[in-house]
């Protein structure tokens, strides 16, 4: 089998890290240059496909199968549709910033960059892979690298912030395991292969005994990565001990494989135990936006502040699945691809002056504008972009899953446009105390972004303001592989619409 562009990009960061394995440790800039390499070589990949990809036609496209244990029904399976391309391109973009930062780690940078790249390959894995065995191995080979990315090269609590982490995603991934190995049983199917599974249950959906409690275990157990209130504690912790790459990694892509999953196994496989459990889920959503907004709000850590924002903004992902109609669903993939980028974006610029400062705490900032135009300038835009600013990406998500929570959660919709307000208070606190003001003693020395590192901020901002100027660059994109959720949604809400009134009859 000849791969395709799809295969070519998920292999990519494994081949460079196998790669990295025989090359000496001295030898930084070859390290440097096979990572930076396989890199380039998958944002090429996923920039190709996300073109090429046919908005008409829709489905799955780019499609490669290779059985592994036919007597089980796994395969590996990979492809897109217009979501995972989506998040696939902003997964490679990420990435790719990612490791240019990467290249500024000084100890032990070959074991560094292979654990980075077997967490890229990981994070491609999920949102590429069309079967479920390895929809689930690919999500735990995200996750384990980032405990000894942390564990060996992050810095403050560490060791805690590493065990904490560990425990809630070991947690929320076993939940979603016996609700996965449960399904494997229940179609009868004797087969992962999940679009096998969602043409059979387009036709005879899952029993409704059995969605009622396998669909809070998907929604709990990646709901866990996705920071889901009130199991997102360990996210900031982790966040603020994280090396800057990795924190780029985990804000912009690692929370998004929890809500890909909730998507497609979730939502796309049980709609009517969605429909059934999505009320809590938009009033926990609520919690997300206003508590961890308040949160964040009083942080005195750029890191900190940074991390309770993200489990904020992830209110508004959950808040739009919960919506199950069209424009929150589209808004909802938008929002995940324009957070992705802006989130990482923030983490990297915090990072970068901390390296020079060695500090984070707000107290000890001041006056950088004066110092680092270029860097302060894209401070203020994710800031503004953070609370909502028209013309940002963010914006485009945010005003259509509130638009869809309109239509049948009012109440929470009120809330989640008053987490706009509290988050604009935050980011304008973080910005007067950082860019404004007299110069601190700990930014005299401070240096601009230049070289590749630069050109990685552009990269980044370029992204999120040119999908927030034309959103019809990912828009048909995106709507081409809602649409067959939406009919399992009608279908779902007339069925649930007759059963309810069946039972006032009887």
């Amino acid at each position: 089998m000849t791969p395709g562009p799809i295969s070519l990009m998920l292999l990519s960061p494994a081949f460079a890290a196998c790669i990295l394995f025989f090359i000496p440790q001295r030898k930084t800039e070859w390290l440097k240059g096979v990572a930076l390499a396989s890199g380039a070589a998958s944002l090429l990949f996923a920039f190709a496909a996300f073109l090429k990809y046919d908005r008409v036609a829709a489905g799955y496209q780019f499609v490669d199968k290779i059985d592994w244990i036919p007597s089980l029904g796994i395969a590996y399976h990979v492809g897109i549709d217009g979501i995972n391309a989506t998040l696939l391109l902003m997964t490679a973009i990420v990435s790719f910033c990612g490791l240019i930062a990467s290249c500024k780690v000084t100890e032990r940078l070959k074991e560094y960059l292979i654990f980075y790249l077997f967490l890229i390959t990981g994070c491609f894995g999920v949102l590429a892979s069309l079967d479920i065995f390895f929809m689930y191995f690919f999500y735990e080979c995200a996750v384990v690298p980032v405990f000894p990315l942390i564990g060996v090269w992050g810095s403050g609590n560490k060791e805690y912030a590493t065990m904490k982490l560990t425990l809630y995603l070991t947690l929320g991934a076993v939940l979603a395991l016996v609700a996965l190995i449960s399904l494997y049983f229940v179609t009868g199917l004797n087969t992962f292969d999940l679009t096998v599974i969602e043409r059979t249950v387009a036709v005879n959906p899952l029993p409704l005994s059995f969605q009622r409690w396998a669909f809070p275990l998907i929604m709990v157990g990646f709901g866990v990565i996705v920071t889901l209130w009130p199991f997102h504690t360990w996210s900031p912790m982790g966040y603020a001990a994280a090396p800057t790459s990795v924190s780029m990694l985990h804000a912009g892509v690692l929370k998004k494989l929890g809500a890909y999953a909730i998507i497609r196994l979730g939502i796309g496989l049980m709609p009517e135990g969605a429909a059934l459990w999505m009320p809590w889920v938009a009033s926990l959503a609520v919690m997300n936006i206003v508590y961890c907004g308040l949160v964040a709000y009083t942080q005195k850590d750029l890191k900190y502040i940074l991390g309770y924002s993200s489990c904020s903004h992830m209110g508004y992902i959950l808040l739009g699945l919960a919506c199950m109609n069209p424009i929150a669903l589209n808004g909802t993939v938008f929002y995940m691809f324009a957070h992705g980028v802006m989130a990482s974006l923030g983490f990297a610029l915090v990072g970068f002056i901390y390296g020079q400062t060695h500090t984070r705490m707000i107290g000890d900032w001041g006056g950088f504008g004066k110092k680092i135009p270029f860097v302060s300038t894209l401070f203020v835009m994710v800031a503004m972009a953070s609370a909502g600013l028209p013309g940002f990406a963010t914006f485009v998500g945010e005003i259509m899953i509130l638009l869809g929570a309109w239509e049948v959660y009012r109440w929470q919709a009120i809330c989640g446009v008053a987490g706009l307000i509290i988050t604009a208070g935050y980011m304008l606190k973080m910005v007067r105390g950082s860019i404004q003001g007299p110069l601190s003693k700990h930014g005299e020395h401070l240096e601009d972004a230049h070289g590749a590192t630069k050109w990685s901020y552009v990269l980044l901002i370029g992204a999120l303001l040119a999908t927030g100027l034309f959103p019809q660059l990912l828009m048909p994109t995106i709507s081409s592989a809602t649409k067959p959720f939406l009919e399992r949604m009608h279908h779902t809400t007339v069925e649930l619409a007759r059963i309810e009134e069946l039972r006032r009859d009887v």
